[in-house]
């Protein structure tokens, strides 16, 4: 079944839209669900993580946290949730733009007006200070964007990330719902075997980068990863033949890694050709 990555503009109705997409298809909707676990590896608070992702951390928060490690803790938790049959939408996050080469993920943005968003907000939350909510929109926006450029060299504005692009100035949550019901039914967004291959392997390479950021003997390699069927080629410049040795056992230790195609290399060492097999 599709799976619809979502990024949503605040004031939009786009959390209506995904919970109504959700409860149709008798499954949630993933956002909160990604921070625990992120924390947890990076051994912070819930709130540290939650606060520096929506644009609201301090100073020492910023300091603090370490922007590398929260992509690929982040990105890793993601594709887990990407494999939970319970996942109808994946709000958030940055999904629509990790996500976008996995044929059955469906990338959708629900945005409305600047005007009508700060109106419902005031609504929402029954205020009339129209300044705190048009902060509190740009905020969260500014956030978006610099997570977005940071990590994957796009404007979450273009519409070209887009398969579907939903005002709801003009269309109702269930107008919108509807859309989304069409694109669901499509053959194009359907999982196959070479679309679900495509997930594992791409999901396999995060699950690879994570534990090696979570080793202290390889938290600093710069390496290139990449896997195909449970193979992990590993590429890079590392520093010794040590650094190697515990690049290949953390990787090893990876659930689904069947073998290593070994293309690390030190001044004083060669890359091996052999597969070596967990």
């Amino acid at each position: 079944m599709p799976i619809i990555a979502m990024t949503r503009e605040m004031g939009s109705l786009g959390k209506d839209v995904a919970a109504t997409i959700a409860e149709r298809t008798d499954r949630r909707v993933v956002y909160h669900e990604i921070i625990e676990p992120v924390a947890n590896k990076m051994r912070l608070r819930k709130s540290h993580v939650e606060r520096f992702l929506e644009g609201r951390s301090g100073l020492w928060e910023r300091l603090t946290t370490d922007r590398t490690s929260l992509s690929i803790f982040t990105a890793d938790e993601t594709y887990r949730m990407l494999h939970d049959p319970a996942t109808a939408v994946i709000r958030g996050w940055g999904a629509v733009h990790l996500l976008r080469d996995i044929p059955h993920v469906i990338r959708v943005r629900v945005c409305a007006p600047f005007e009508l968003r700060v109106k419902r907000m005031m609504e929402r939350l029954g205020t009339d200070n129209r300044p705190a909510i048009e902060s509190e929109i740009e905020l969260s926006e500014e956030a978006h964007t610099a997570i977005t450029r940071r990590h994957f060299h796009v404007n979450w504005r273009d519409a070209e990330h887009y398969d579907l692009v939903l005002n709801t100035e003009r269309m109702s949550v269930e107008e919108c719902v509807a859309e989304l019901d069409q694109a669901m039914a499509l053959p194009r967004f359907q999982e196959t075997p070479e679309s679900l291959r495509r997930a594992e392997s791409l999901a396999l390479e995060w699950s690879v980068r994570s534990a090696l950021r979570r080793d202290t003997r390889t938290s600093a390699s710069e390496l290139s990863v990449q896997a195909m069927d449970g193979v992990v080629t590993l590429s890079g410049l590392l520093e010794g033949d040590d650094e190697i040795e515990a690049v290949q056992e953390v990787t090893l230790g990876v659930p689904g890694v069947r073998s290593i195609r070994n293309l690390l290399r030190t001044a004083s060492y060669r890359p091996g050709r052999a597969l070596r097999e967990a």
